[in-house]
């Protein structure tokens, strides 16, 4: 048998829920609004992400770790029956979570409370289920599985932002536009040039998390404290079986054999769970570094975030266009930026071979951190789909400061026609000073190029041709050609298989 992803309830969000233990009212209920629910579920997620962390898919998954156990252990000679194996394989996903419920309300243990449901399921194999596992057979290879393909999901869709972004700066590549250092006018870019800075974080994430996946490796079949010593005593000491064992359980769940960890405590290492967070807070600063530019850009005039014909900025000013969407995006990517730490404090505190105060933190951070970064990126997919750009006012808020930036050019062709260079550079400096205090003291128009055209040391110089702004944007055009070319498209070439439409947004 090999591992088939478990089937998500048609109309789930129409149903009651179970959720740890618990049952919660149909969401088409009133008794909803007197319930806290998680934004990340109501507002922001998107429903694939939420069923990859969804209960029902958990414990789905469950029962295929233990069918891929018994049927492993009925291969290498244990005494279970093909009866028992069909039984099970019968009843992977007609879950009696009512049942389930009552058990652990009993039990005080979830993954025993399913055991005993499952066992009921299947009678026949009652007795052969979880067959010398522990909880953490499950609980960790189920957590590996869900956040392997979590990550892809995650994967696929930045890697659509890194191409959106892509054709976006292939559209403005040659449109000057004012750069900034330190949030002061500096040298100009293009439109396109500062996008692809954008798509470049956002790809340098996208590598970390494909490496991520690539090494992730399953927990396997390892017992109580990691020593595989149950299974070792069912096998009658073969050491060889055991290994074996942990093979086909690997492979029967569609990972690759060789991708297993070589040794555990009773969970599979923390640590692990603190590179992949840390791999998706790298993520979110992306994120908020595109999501702030805009906004910044915004306040200028020059690009802004799509806006709807019946959407409202501001319930007292309707004149306002806020950048909601990049301000919701920058609020969820910092949330993620800080459950970063979490896991790191998890992994540093793991007591030799296991402690449980893992378990309830992790039940908040790992799908949160997903759920979170999830939205973020379908918010970003938005926002670059319909990006505005308005080239009027870039290119008159680029020509207030150009003359500024062309000093030093306009500096060169002095001395190329024979005049003093520290004269020259005296005239403009004391020109430029006076022209920026009319600009700052009166609210005047940058009139530095007048005052230069009636200086003698600047006479026979093309001032216009010096002013053109393409001039000063270096390589901008070629680079976004050459990060296209060797960035962009093959990223989409990678993912073309599995592109997702850009999720509608709740809100």
């Amino acid at each position: 048998m090999l591992y088939h992803e478990p089937p998500v309830e048609p109309g789930l969000c129409q149903q009651a829920r179970h959720v740890h233990g618990r049952w919660s009212s149909p969401l088409t209920s009133p008794d909803e609004f007197e319930l806290y629910r998680s934004p990340l579920e109501t507002r922001y997620a998107s429903r694939a992400m939420q069923q990859l962390w969804s209960d029902g898919h958990r414990f789905r998954t469950w029962r295929r770790l233990w069918l891929a156990l018994a049927e492993s252990e009925k291969a290498l000679g244990l005494d279970i029956t093909d009866s028992q194996v069909k039984a099970m394989a019968d009843h992977l996903d007609d879950i009696d979570y009512a049942t389930a419920a009552e058990y652990e309300r009993k039990l005080r243990h979830d993954v025993m409370a399913h055991v005993h449901t499952f066992g009921e399921a299947a009678p026949e194999a009652h007795g052969i289920i979880h067959l010398g596992a522990t909880s953490q057979f499950v609980n960790c290879n189920a957590e590996l599985l869900i956040l392997r393909d979590a990550m892809k999901l995650l994967a696929t869709k930045v890697a659509s932002v890194i191409t959106a972004l892509g054709t976006f700066a292939d559209q403005w590549k040659s449109l000057p536009t004012l750069g900034f250092t330190h949030y002061q006018p500096a040298q100009p870019v293009t439109v396109g040039r500062r996008a692809i800075t954008w798509a470049q974080d956002f790809w340098l994430a996208l590598e970390d998390l494909e490496f991520r996946i690539k090494s992730l490796r399953f927990r396997g079949v390892r017992g109580a404290t990691g020593t595989q010593a149950s299974f070792l005593a069912l096998f009658d000491g073969d050491e060889s079986k055991v290994d074996e064992l942990d093979r086909l359980v690997t492979g029967q769940m569609g990972w690759p054999e060789d991708k297993r960890l070589p040794v555990t405590g009773q969970t599979y290492p923390r640590i692990v769970d603190a590179q992949i967070t840390s791999c998706l807070a790298a993520m979110a600063a992306a994120v908020h570094k595109c999501a702030t530019d805009i906004r910044l850009l915004a306040n200028r005039k020059e690009i802004e975030e799509p806006f709807g014909k019946k959407q409202i900025g501001s319930s007292a000013m309707p004149y306002k266009r806020n950048p909601m969407r990049c301000e919701r995006a920058c609020g969820m990517a910092r949330f993620v930026m800080t459950l970063a730490a979490s896991p790191l404090q998890t992994a540093s505190t793991q007591w030799f071979e296991r402690t449980l105060d893992d378990s309830a933190n992790r039940r908040l951070v790992l799908p949160e951190a997903f759920l979170a970064l999830d939205g973020c990126l379908d918010i970003m997919r938005d926002v670059m789909a319909g990006l505005v750009v308005y080239p009027e006012t870039i290119r008159r808020n680029l020509e207030a400061e150009l003359p500024f930036m062309a000093s030093e050019e306009l500096l060169m062709e002095a001395v190329r026609m024979g005049r003093d260079r520290q004269e020259v550079h005296e005239a403009i400096r004391q020109h430029a000073q006076d022209a920026a205090n009319r600009v700052k003291s009166e609210g005047a128009d940058n009139d530095l190029i007048e005052r230069l055209r009636d200086e003698p040391l600047m006479q026979g110089i093309d001032l216009e041709a010096l002013l053109e702004p393409s001039r000063y944007t270096g390589r901008s055009v070629t680079q976004v050609d050459q990060f296209n070319r060797d960035i962009v498209r093959p990223v989409g070439e990678r993912y073309s298989s599995e592109a997702l439409e850009a999720a509608a947004l709740k809100v």
